[in-house]
């Protein structure tokens, strides 16, 4: 079997005030045509197919004509929910969709049975983990004491491996933050805690697992236990990223070989450096309407510099000057904070305020509550801004 695993499309991203609808519809109908080329059986969406719970009906339009493409190129779509995606919209219509030869799980059930594909070389077992919440797997599996991240996960899968056929090759599809992943800002944290890291080793008897949340491509733990990234730059501290997918082959036996292929954007995102004078006469010879974050070295801040620039770059998403006193004041407080979870920064204020250090159960408490509190208001929020018209520039 062939497949292609893909992940992270955030189709409705807000980037530098910018809708990316168009360049989203670029890069993944070059996705489809990749369906073609490789004569893929099966196209794997590992979650976050939204930006937002409530996404952008144009954002919708688009999944909805992609899935369409793929359909008729040949390959069965299979896909489950992220972090971002809201699961219970996600769901919607799951079992006329599989007739159609998309699946879809986008919500957690006790029910963990594997999507089985068919292909030349023989079938193959797909088992579809939604993204993890460890209060939502409490619920589910009836579990009254307090479950990390990793313990849900060890917990959710293991029952998809047991639920899994024996005899044919098995993919595991899963949405989670694996140790050792590195993580842009981009990527939103999972748990206020810093609790949300998995250990690779719960994937270890799949023939290969297709990862979702981490945007750049990378392996964790294992050759065959992989981040594909995301197809596009949504975060300046991507650039140096590849953007694309990973084409995968299993055969009989179980035997893996993979390699990533690159996707080329409509507008590459880059950072440009220089001084303001040298940037205006046109030294850069890369596109001028690429997606640009300038960091000017100039020692004093010049007037007018985003006018200057824009004679340059048609799309400037931000100016930086490292060298003015002030903002490299600013850049160092904000270097001094970085990798200091929210856990750690109330755990300091509560050793201030009392004299001493937080137990492990007021901190498993803090955490369970503050994620709780962080998805009602990213769901409120996402509903409040839910776009009406059109959602694209």
């Amino acid at each position: 079997m062939r497949f292609i695993h893909t992940a992270d499309w955030h189709l409705g991203k807000l980037f530098g005030q910018r809708y990316m609808t168009e360049d989203q519809a670029f890069v993944l109908d070059a996705l489809v045509e990749a369906v073609r080329t490789y004569a893929a059986d099966a196209v794997v969406i590992a979650g976050d197919v939204y930006d937002r719970s409530v996404p952008p009906a144009e954002a919708v339009a688009l999944f909805g004509s992609v899935l369409g493409k793929i359909r008729a190129a040949g390959a069965e779509v299979l896909f489950i929910s992220g972090n971002h995606d809201s699961g219970r919209r996600l769901d919607f219509g799951a079992e006329v969709l599989a007739m159609a030869g998309v699946h879809v799980r986008a919500r957690l059930t006790d029910d963990l049975s594997p999507v089985i594909i068919g292909s030349a070389e023989g079938p193959v077992a797909f088992s579809l983990i939604p993204y993890l919440d460890p209060i939502e797997v409490r619920d589910v599996f009836g579990i009254r004491e307090t479950l990390s991240f990793d313990e849900a996960a060890a917990l959710v899968v293991e029952k998809a491996r047991a639920a899994l056929p024996g005899g044919m090759p098995s993919v595991a599809v899963a949405h989670a933050f694996l140790a050792g992943g590195v993580r842009t800002e981009s990527v939103r944290a999972l748990s206020v805690g810093g609790s949300d890291q998995i250990s690779p080793a719960h994937f270890k008897d799949f023939s290969y697992a297709a990862l979702g949340h981490l945007h750049g491509p990378q392996r964790a733990g294992a050759e065959t236990i992989r981040y594909a990234g995301s197809p596009l730059c949504y975060s300046f501290d991507e650039v140096r990223q590849e953007k694309g997918f990973e084409l995968v082959s299993i055969d009989a036996a179980g035997a893996v070989s993979h390699a990533f292929h690159a996707l080329a954007p409509r507008h590459a995102v880059r950072v440009v450096e220089g001084m303001l004078d040298d940037l205006r006469a046109g030294s850069d010879p890369l596109p001028r309407d690429d997606y640009v974050l300038v960091r000017l070295l100039d020692t004093v801040r010049p007037l007018s510099a985003r006018e200057k620039l824009a004679e340059r770059y048609d799309n400037i998403f931000g100016i930086e000057f490292p060298n003015f006193k002030a903002q490299a004041i600013r850049s160092e407080a904000r270097t001094a904070n970085e990798g200091v979870s929210d856990m750690e920064k109330f755990a300091d204020f509560y050793r201030e305020a009392t004299g001493e250090a937080m137990t492990e159960e007021q901190r498993a408490f803090f955490t369970e509550c503050v994620d709780a509190m962080d998805r009602e208001a990213r769901a409120e929020k996402d509903a409040r801004e839910a776009p009406e018209g059109r959602a694209s520039e």
